[in-house]
Parts: structure tokens; sequence; C-alpha cells
């Protein structure tokens, strides 16, 4: 069945006159682009539904809505199918509507979607102030896991533990397997959220508990490691990845009904929240790519379209 394509005007708050929000595409970018998608940047949007075939659907003309692409976010207009809109919870501003849909996608597809960490189960998640790490601590801390997270200076493992982390590790001065290990009396964590990759898989696997899983998100620290598979074996370990932009519509609009039914309403009541670091205009996204690059940012930056 095709997907109806909504077209979406850069968001507004009623308050604020026309503005419109992009997130600015992060590492993620260098992955190809999938077939038919656009190759300009910009994966997540809010806007204004101005246009498109909305016969069946929920949303009408004029309905403000977040979304998550395939590529072509940098620009007054978008399209974007119909399955992969979801309201802009309420309370929220456009802004940090437009902050959501990347994120809250890969984190749910993956994290308890995929590896399905559930009941009394442990997190750790690897770079716990990037826009996902922020979201697996809110998300994983809400639902009563214990979670633990890595960061690169002591200020940012804070800023995890305010989030909601039990503990935030600085990856420069401390062994996170030692710590998560002592943390679990023990045990080692159940699941583990990756955006690292290279030589830190080998570690995460001795990190790991009995039945623990390992999900990888990203490969910032290179596509090759070496891991020992007699614990696998042994320990009944997973390992697995997944990227988000070429699913299909119909994978996506399933993790669209699960964030309606479980997350909204976290968004909703307060208990979880976005995280913005800071906010460029759409002219200035080389200097927000700049930023990111960084590592300087808690959170997600942010385009806006004045």
């Amino acid at each position: 069945m095709r997907a109806s394509i909504a077209a979406i005007k850069a968001g507004r708050n009623p308050d604020q006159g026309p503005r419109g929000w992009r997130q600015p595409a992060g590492r993620g970018a260098a992955y190809p682009v999938p077939a038919g998608a656009s190759d300009l940047p910009g994966l997540e949007i809010a806007g204004e539904i101005v246009d498109g075939d909305l016969t069946g659907s929920k949303f009408s003309r004029g309905d403000m809505v977040c979304a998550l692409v395939q590529g072509g976010g940098y620009a007054e207009y978008c399209a974007a199918p119909l399955v992969q809109c979801l309201p802009i919870p309420k309370g929220l501003s456009a802004i940090e509507g437009a902050s959501l849909p990347e994120t809250y996608f890969t984190v749910w597809s993956n994290v308890f979607d995929r590896v399905k960490l559930s009941g009394e189960e442990t997190l750790l998640v690897q770079g716990g102030t990037s826009g996902i790490g922020v979201v697996a601590i809110q998300l994983a801390a809400a639902f009563g896991h214990r979670v633990f997270a890595t960061a690169g200076s002591d200020d940012k493992c804070r800023k995890c533990e305010e989030l909601g982390a039990e503990r935030g590790i600085n990856y420069k001065t401390e062994d996170f397997v030692e710590i998560a290990k002592a943390l679990t009396g023990g045990k080692g964590v159940d699941v583990i959220l990756d955006m690292v990759g290279g030589d830190y898989v080998a570690r995460e696997i001795n990190c790991l508990a009995e039945d623990g899983r390992l999900a990888l998100i990203a490969l910032l620290g290179g596509v090759k490691g070496t891991i020992d598979l007699g614990q696998v074996l042994r320990r009944r370990l997973t390992v697995t990845g997944s990227t988000l932009r070429p699913r299909s519509r119909e994978f996506k609009a399933a993790i669209v009904a699960n964030l309606i039914e479980h997350v909204w309403p976290l968004l909703e009541s307060g208990k979880i929240k976005p995280v913005i670091y800071q906010t460029f205009a759409l002219e200035q996204a080389a200097d927000a790519h700049t930023l990111m690059e960084s590592s300087q940012h808690v959170g997600k930056i942010m385009l806006k379209l004045i």
C-alpha cells in the first residue's frame, strides 16, 4: 500500500509567528543515502501540514506535527510520509517537537524492541550526553531501570545523573567495565546501547551479564573490533546492530504507534523532557555542525527557519 505524503511547512509557535526548526544531521549523515531519498541533510522536522493526501488519516491541514523523514529537512518545506508523523506533545513548542523524532525512534526501536530491555534489567548508555544518550537515559529511568552512562568529562557525567542515570562514568579517566561490574555486584549490565563500536566491543562483551545484549547503532570508534566468541557462546550473549534511515515505512509506523502509546504521555506529563543545547538559524548550519563535532554539547543542536 502506498503511504500518503504530507507537505510540511517549517513550524511555528502560535504566539511567535512563522518559525521552523531542524536538527543538524550528525555523523549518521556519512552513511549511504537510501535509494530514492533526498541527499540533503535533515532527518527530523516539525511544522504545519500545508498539503498532501490526508484521506483517512488523523491529521488535517494546519495541524502541527513532528516527523521522521529520509532527508531534506534543511528546508522551508519538506515532504513526510503521514505514517511517520506524530502530533507535537501537548505543552511542547515546535522547536522541542522537532528535537524528538530521530532520537526517540532510534532508542525505542533498539533498546525496547530489538534487545527488549525489561523487568529489573540494567542499561549502560555509551555517550550519555549525546542526543540519543539523553533520551535513552530518561526513558529507561522513567520505566524503572537502573541506568549507567559514559561521558567525556566530570561535568557531563553529572548531567547524566541529573537526567536519571545512577552513575555517570568518565570514560577518559575511569574504566566503565570495572565500575559497571562493581555497581551490579559483579554481575555486569543486561543491555548496552553503543554508538562507538571499534575496540569498545571487546570491553563491552566483558561488561555484559549472562544473557546480556549489546545494541550497536553507530561506529564512531571504527567498523572493526575483536570479540571473545567463547563468551558469547558460554554466557548466551547477543550482539546486534541496526540503522534506522533505510527501514520501511511500515517498520517506522509501528514505532510511531509505540511512541504515542508509551512515550508521548511521559513527555506531556513532564516526566521526561527534550534537552536542547543550542539553536542556530538555518544560515548558520555550518556553525551548528562545528559545535556538534566539538562534542561540547549536551543533548540536541537545532536549526530554525525564520
